[in-house]
């Protein structure tokens, strides 16, 4: 069957709802997500808290009666057309250039296709939506036309942006497209309502893109309360196969150099030396990328952390898990006596909200989001980036204290009440009424 066929007509689709027992929708949200799919697992290419966010946002929509299609790229011919992800919510899968996985730079020379076939796949379908929600730059691209083909208001979130990535990009080939950066200040211009995840990510967009203000809105990320809660840690080891007299520490995140996973290892290494008598006992879980067995699909930035493991000696005490899903992280963050993300950039952080979440703390990076989602001394602590020296002092701080770790935790969990998807979901519903009022208007 074609994915023109697979795709209900309006009324086809609202008696489909009521016939499972859901209400008909209170109004229609299209999410563009092109570059990646939010069924895709987590710590892969491409894959982290964008996939995350629209995800568990369309879900938490969905809930509230609210139809959600999600249109991205499609990857995989072994995946149907239309995914029908949660209640209200579909993943639609379109087809621009080659079915299978296009780096995002290649992407963009397949956004007219994608825009083209998202207006006739809706178009056949006789669907309106009240507004268009895109993600990332490239699907900020799409939106621009399917605002011109249904006259309907851009809700833009850029989740990173190019301009900062370049400003900690240590080399060439780490740095982004021009083009990116051009599409970027345009786009911040002719949408009609940018989200920014926090007041750094809003200054961000103001001072280095000249965004208007009033057209901003301040929306944080969500986190999971029913799946990232605190948990025995002795539990979380037995589910993971950890030992209870380990000392572990945990990285969740991609493996690229924004990540700052080298440092993160020299700080083990020097944590090695400081105290050697933790050696035995020690395990660093890098979880994202490829695992240790999975040599195939190891990416250059793959090899350079083995390979620097390996030169620092430190092979029996770092541990490379591969991605998860998104069910087993919450074991990985509770097993941990602390949480790293040694990052040179984060918008907002996710890893960081899933962590103290589930009453771990954290060790993070002083920059971006991270320092409105961490409060150093309260959940966590916040160091300068590129300091392994003062990172391992951290780590020992808390593998030493248990009172300390307790403290942190508790203050973690209680601070991301405030966070939970109902809460989001809430504020971008009246971004979303209040966009389509002014629309009509």
């Amino acid at each position: 069957m074609t994915l023109t066929k697979t795709i209900c007509c309006e009324q086809d689709a609202c008696h489909e709802y009521l016939q499972m027992g859901w209400r008909a929708p209170r109004g229609r949200i299209a999410m563009i997500s092109m570059h990646t799919c939010p069924l895709a697992t987590l710590g892969g290419k491409n894959t982290g808290g964008m996939n995350v966010y629209v995800r568990e946002l369309s879900r938490e929509l969905g809930r509230r009666g609210w139809a959600v299609d999600i249109f991205t790229h499609a990857q995989s011919l072994e995946r149907p057309a239309i995914v029908h992800m949660a209640r209200n919510v579909r993943v639609i899968h379109v087809q621009a250039g080659p079915v299978q996985f296009i780096e995002k730079n290649e992407l963009h020379h397949h956004v007219p296709e994608f825009t083209k076939n998202v207006i006739k796949l809706v178009a056949q379908a006789g669907i309106r939506y009240d507004s268009v929600y895109s993600h990332y730059w490239l699907s900020g691209l799409v939106a621009e036309g399917l605002r011109r083909a249904w006259g309907t208001p851009i809700i833009q979130m850029f989740h990173t942006l190019g301009k900062m990535k370049n400003h900690v990009a240590q080399r060439d080939e780490d740095r982004e497209l021009d083009l990116r950066i051009q599409e970027e200040s345009r786009l911040m211009s002719t949408v009609d309502c940018l989200i920014a995840a926090n007041p750094i990510d809003r200054q961000h967009m103001v001072e280095l893109y000249g965004a208007d203000p009033r057209k901003m809105k301040i929306v944080p990320c969500g986190v999971d309360l029913s799946l990232f809660r605190p948990i025995p840690q002795a539990e979380a080891r037995e589910e993971l196969g950890i030992p209870a007299d380990k000392k572990l520490v945990t990285f969740v995140g991609r493996i690229e150099p924004l990540k700052g996973v080298d440092t993160l290892l020299h700080a083990i290494a020097l944590l090695v030396e400081r105290r050697p008598e933790w050696r035995e006992r020690l395990i660093l879980a890098i979880v994202g990328g490829s695992a240790e067995d999975d040599i195939e699909s190891m990416t250059a930035e793959m090899r350079r952390l083995r390979e620097l493991r390996s030169e620092l000696g430190i092979r029996d005490v770092v541990t490379f898990f591969g991605a998860q899903g998104q069910e087993t992280l919450p074991y990985f963050y509770a097993a941990a006596e602390s949480v790293v993300m040694p990052s040179h950039y984060e918008s907002f952080g996710m890893v960081a909200l899933e962590a103290t979440a589930s009453g771990t703390p954290v060790i993070a990076s002083e920059v971006g989001g991270l320092t409105y989602t961490i409060r150093d001394g309260e959940n966590g602590f916040l160091i300068p980036p590129k300091r392994p020296d003062l990172l391992a002092n951290k780590m020992i701080e808390l593998l030493e204290n248990r009172a300390l770790r307790a403290r942190m935790g508790r203050e973690g969990s209680e601070r991301a009440i405030r966070f939970g998807w109902p809460t989001i979901a809430d504020s971008i519903l009246t971004v979303i009424k209040e966009m389509a009022h002014a629309w009509v208007a």
